[in-house]
């Protein structure tokens, strides 16, 4: 489930990514900025995923890269580690690190904390002014 997961979001198949999930979930990205709610059913992360085309279409090419996959003393929980590394414009890379704690249940993941570095997210998006922005309203 990880896997298809962070592929997934890195081939942009949005779209098929909430049925990965539990009707009730606890899902939330506790380094995100600016912070977020967390997402506690399949509706928030249809919610979440929701990317319109336009959007689609400008996000630049990402792979998932360095997976190292930590079983736990809980067989429904896994522990992973990963980055994305994005494609840039002028054709450097860059590497996000992300974290994933997850549980899955009967095919479907119920929990997840998922830590993902968001300067770097931003600054590999080239939307770090998107990020300044939301950081300024959140201090006014």
């Amino acid at each position: 489930m990880f896997l298809r997961l962070v592929h997934g979001v890195a081939s942009g198949t949005f779209d098929t990514l909430p049925d990965l999930y539990g009707e009730v979930t606890d899902v939330r990205h506790p380094t995100a900025m600016p912070e977020s709610d967390p997402l506690t059913s399949r509706r928030a992360l249809q919610e979440h995923f929701t990317v319109p085309p336009e959007v689609r279409q400008s996000l630049p090419k990402r792979r998932v890269v360095d997976v190292v996959v930590h079983e736990t003393a809980d067989p429904e929980v896994i522990v992973a580690e990963f980055a994305y590394e994005f494609t840039l414009p002028d054709g450097s890379t860059a590497k996000v690190p992300c974290v994933f704690v997850m549980r899955v249940r009967d095919g479907q993941i119920i929990e997840s904390r998922d830590y993902i570095d968001p300067i770097r997210t931003y600054t590999a998006r080239a939307d770090l002014d998107l990020l300044l922005a939301s950081l300024r309203k959140d201090v006014s």
